[in-house]
């Protein structure tokens, strides 16, 4: 299930500053740190499950840092989500064998249903859709106006 958490918040932060002020060098975790106020316990947990499913990059060295593995239209909302649920260990409400036969047959599913319906919308918006917004809404970046136009 889609839980909106501070970890899933700060994935989609972490990786859009990445996206939007990402120039010729990567983009050091203390940069995003200082610019998105994600606290560091959460974000190189992130960036790390995020390279290691292939979304970024990790860069080595004094300069090193992280970029984007793909182009930014190339990188759903949807993929980044699935990524963060992975790491978090909540139980599941809806695999629970407890509960009546309403619960089970009627809300379970309708639940699963929202859930996927969800999903297939933010598969649906790109970082590339993010980057947009954020230049549309005036939100100043280092690299913020350029867009990824490659093919």
């Amino acid at each position: 299930m889609v839980r909106l958490t501070k970890k899933l918040l700060f994935a989609i932060e972490a990786v859009l500053d990445i996206a939007y002020n990402a120039g010729n060098a990567p983009v050091q975790s203390s940069e995003i740190t200082r610019r998105q106020g994600i606290p560091r316990r959460y974000l190189e947990q992130v960036l790390q499950q995020l390279v290691r499913e292939g979304v970024l990059t990790g860069v080595r060295g004094p300069r090193g840092g992280y970029r984007l593995a793909r182009e930014r239209r190339r990188i759903s909302l949807g993929e980044i989500v699935r990524v963060v649920r992975a790491l978090e260990t909540g139980d599941d409400p809806v695999a629970d064998p407890a509960g009546a036969e309403l619960g089970h047959k009627v809300v379970r599913p309708l639940w699963l249903q929202l859930n996927e319906e969800l999903m297939t919308r933010l598969d649906g918006i790109t970082i590339e859709d993010l980057c947009l917004r954020a230049h549309n809404a005036g939100v100043e970046g280092e690299y913020g106006a350029k867009l990824d136009f490659s093919i």
